[in-house]
């Protein structure tokens, strides 16, 4: 399980039912359990993400193993953009970010 800080001022691209939305823009067919989404796409077997607060995205997810490559570099490509998204940063600024909280 991974918390990505969401920018600051970007929470209304994604509160409500924008975060579904977004998902299945990019993921295909989401089911909503709770205040959690969940969706299977590739390689993700599930991939689970609810907001924890304004600040913090959670993303739960489980790889799945003997995937073809072109699957794999698929399934990261979207995961990636889910990422940038749905927390405003890009995944340069996410990598600096997980370091200061070290």
């Amino acid at each position: 399980m991974q918390e990505y800080d969401i920018k600051r001022g970007h929470l209304k691209n994604i509160e409500g039912d924008k975060l579904k939305g977004m998902i299945e823009t990019i993921f295909g067919s989401v089911k909503v359990d709770q205040d959690k989404f969940v969706v299977t796409y590739g390689a993700l077997q599930p991939l689970t993400t609810w907001l924890k607060n304004k600040d913090i995205l959670i993303v739960d997810t489980t790889m799945k193993k003997d995937v073809p490559d072109d699957e794999i570099n698929e399934t990261i490509r979207r995961y990636n953009k889910f990422l940038e998204d749905a927390t405003g940063f890009n995944a340069k600024e996410r990598v600096k970010r997980a370091k200061k909280k070290k």
